[in-house]
Parts: structure tokens; C-alpha cells; sequence
């Protein structure tokens, strides 16, 4: 990906102005050699004759160069896919060094941005537990925070600011969080229903029905987001961890959750597992275990964004994410993260010596070795 692209603007408006290299290098006053080479991305002409070129040409310098220091959604895309997969498979500080690079280069490209600091973010356990995790997590909030103040599109200044709270968050700045945060909360007005309003009464039932997929669809996925964090709060609270619990369960049986969008369902499980645990209910905490053990050593890869029978309208609106039907990290990444968060888990440090619970280990350290 070229950000200057002189070479191909000053073919095409030679060739449109209807003259010969030697006459353009004539008026310049180049060889025709020199013209040869920057019409073959050999050398750049010197930056004094850009404004004679330009007025030549009867364009500006800017259309002249044809910068283009931004980078297209489906190159954003391509770029995470293959750094992410890069991560697992080469040594950490060589993909970081390249990333550092591009970010280098492309950055007034807030998007893109903003991937490379989820990019981190997503990755940073590679690293856990190294003074190399801590700067990387401020590595990627500086990202986020630049979003933030340079960035024009509401929308991405929106996800940067949550962004850059979960980083206060995870590095134990509580207060930070919260000053970014707690003015952040206001009534939820889905714009989903208002758009289904107006296609129906545009005559587009279909997309009416597709917009409603789609809000329904999100509103899923972030229950199971809170699901487990509420658990881990009540855990103390018998009755409510497991109202909490049976609800979720439930809810989750309903739209057949491990199929549709088995990532947001493990969470619920090992937080279940930790809060049975905590009461001394190694019974229930195993049953749990072998649950999540289920899902995750089952045929679930390669995990992408899909969806089913119910939400049979909503490929379209997958294709149009930051990163399509594809997850932050690669399934090697992912496997190797839910077995590491059982097995090096203290919370279950008790089960140890349990066969079960030696079983659900061994099920899935073979889960990482597999394609």
C-alpha cells in the first residue's frame, strides 16, 4: 500500500494532456530519463518542481502526490486478520515492531487506530505477567486516547473512550475509569425500532425485519457480557447467584447461545464455576466446568460471527463490522486462552487432584494442539 502515488498521477495526465515524456521533460527542464524514472516509482521528483508540475497539470500539489495517508475498512480488516494469526505463530516483538510501523505511518488513520490498540489489547496475554503486558496496555491506551481527541467520527471517539477505560481498568486505575465513565450511562433509545418505523412506512418491511434482527442480535450478546460480571458480584448472595444463573441458563437454552455465539456463553460458565467454588460446592462447580469443556473441545471452529434459523438476516450486517464475521484473535489464541484460564485458574487450584477435573484439563490441553 502506497501512500504517495506521483508516479501513476503524472502517467495519466501526460497521457491525458496528449504529450511525450521528452516535452513535459522539456518544460520541466529534466531529462527525459529523470521523467522515465518518477513515471516508474524509480525516484521522486525533486520537491522544488512539485509546484511546477502541478500548475502545469492544472492541479494541486495534494492531487499531484495523491496522498492517501488513510487505509480502506477491508484493508484495516486484512491487516488485524493477519497480524493477529502473525502473533501466535512468530516471535511477539518481531509483529509488534510491525505494527508499531504501520501505526507510525498511517497515523492520522483512526481507524485504523483503533484496531491496532484492540490488536494489543486482544494480544497482551501473550505477554501476561512481564513488565511487557503493563506497557503495552499504555501503549494501546495512548492509541485510544488520540482517537478520542483527533477523531471527528462520534461513533469511533465512542468505542475509543471505553476503549481507554477498560485500559485504566485492567492496569488498576478504578478512579480513571470512572471519571471517563460514569457520566456515559444515559437511557437507552435504540435507533433500530425508529429505523424499522421508517422502512415500514417506506414500504421495506424486509429491511424493517433485518434491523430488528440486528438490535435483537447485539442486545443478546452484551446480556451475556453482563450475565457473568453480575454473578461474580453476587456470589456471596446465595439466592440471587443462583436466580442469576438459572435465568441466564435459561435465556441461553432459548437462543441456543452455544451454537449461535459460543464466546459470550464461556464466561458465564467459569464465573458460575468460581461462585460454586467459593461456597465449597465442588459438585456443582465440576458439572460447570465439564460444560464449558463441552462447548469449547466441540465444533465450534474456525469461530466466526454468524447467524441462525431465528437470525436468518443478519450476514449483511456482519460483513459491515470493523473486522466482518472474524473474532479479535485467531482460534489458536483463543484455545490456548480457555485452557489456560481452567488449568492456571486459582479458584480451582482445590480440583487438582480430582480425576474430573484432571479429564477436563486433559480435554482441553488437546483442544490447543488441534487445527
Amino acid at each position: 500500500m502506497k501512500e504517495i502515488n506521483i508516479a501513476r498521477v503524472l502517467a495519466r495526465k501526460r497521457k491525458e494532456k496528449g504529450i511525450t515524456q521528452d516535452e513535459l521533460a522539456n518544460y520541466v527542464g529534466v531529462s527525459k530519463a529523470s521523467v522515465s524514472k518518477w513515471e516508474t516509482e524509480q525516484s521522486y521528483p525533486d520537491i522544488t518542481f512539485l509546484p511546477q508540475l502541478a500548475a502545469y497539470f492544472n492541479i494541486s500539489v495534494d492531487e499531484l502526490i495523491d496522498y492517501q495517508p488513510q487505509m480502506t475498512r477491508e484493508d484495516i480488516h486484512k491487516l488485524y486478520r493477519r497480524l493477529s494469526v502473525d502473533f501466535t505463530a512468530k516471535p511477539f516483538e518481531t509483529v509488534l515492531t510491525e505494527c508499531r510501523e504501520i501505526i507510525k505511518k498511517y497515523y492520522a488513520c483512526f481507524p485504523l487506530l483503533l484496531q491496532m490498540g484492540l490488536l494489543m489489547v486482544n494480544h497482551v496475554e501473550l505477554v501476561k505477567g512481564t513488565p511487557q503486558a503493563a506497557a503495552l496496555l499504555e501503549e494501546a491506551r495512548a492509541l485510544f486516547v488520540r482517537v478520542k481527541e483527533e477523531s471527528d467520527d462520534v461513533a469511533l471517539t465512542k468505542k475509543a473512550l471505553y476503549m481507554e477505560a477498560y485500559c485504566s481498568l485492567v492496569t488498576g486505575d478504578a478512579k480513571g475509569a470512572l471519571v471517563l465513565l460514569e457520566d456515559s450511562i444515559e437511557p437507552a433509545m435504540p435507533p433500530e425500532i425508529l429505523m424499522a418505523s421508517a422502512y415500514q412506512m417506506t414500504g421495506r418491511p424486509q429491511d424493517a425485519r433485518e434491523v430488528l434482527q440486528v438490535g435483537i442480535y447485539q442486545n443478546i450478546v452484551v446480556l451475556f457480557n453482563f450475565f457473568p460480571a453480575y454473578l461474580n458480584l453476587c456470589v456471596g448472595d446465595v439466592a440471587k447467584f443462583d436466580e442469576i444463573l438459572r435465568r441466564a441458563l435459561a435465556i441461553s437454552e432459548l437462543f441456543d447461545m452455544k451454537h449461535l455465539h459460543p464466546g459470550v456463553l464461556v464466561g458465564l460458565y467459569i464465573c458460575a464455576a468460581n461462585g460454586y467454588m467459593a461456597r465449597n460446592d465442588r459438585e456443582q462447580a465440576l458439572q460447570m466446568l465439564e460444560q464449558y469443556t463441552e462447548i469449547v473441545t466441540s465444533d465450534i471452529y474456525p469461530l466466526r460471527l454468524h447467524g441462525d434459523d431465528f437470525f436468518n438476516l443478519v450476514e449483511n450486517w456482519i460483513a459491515r463490522l470493523d473486522l466482518g464475521d472474524d473474532l479479535p484473535r485467531d482460534d489458536r489464541t483463543i484455545k490456548t486462552s480457555m485452557y489456560e484460564s481452567i488449568a492456571h485458574n486459582p479458584a480451582f487450584s482445590a480440583l487438582a487432584d480430582d480425576p474430573r477435573f484432571q479429564r477436563i484439563i486433559d480435554r482441553l490441553q488437546s483442544n490447543c494442539s488441534q487445527n
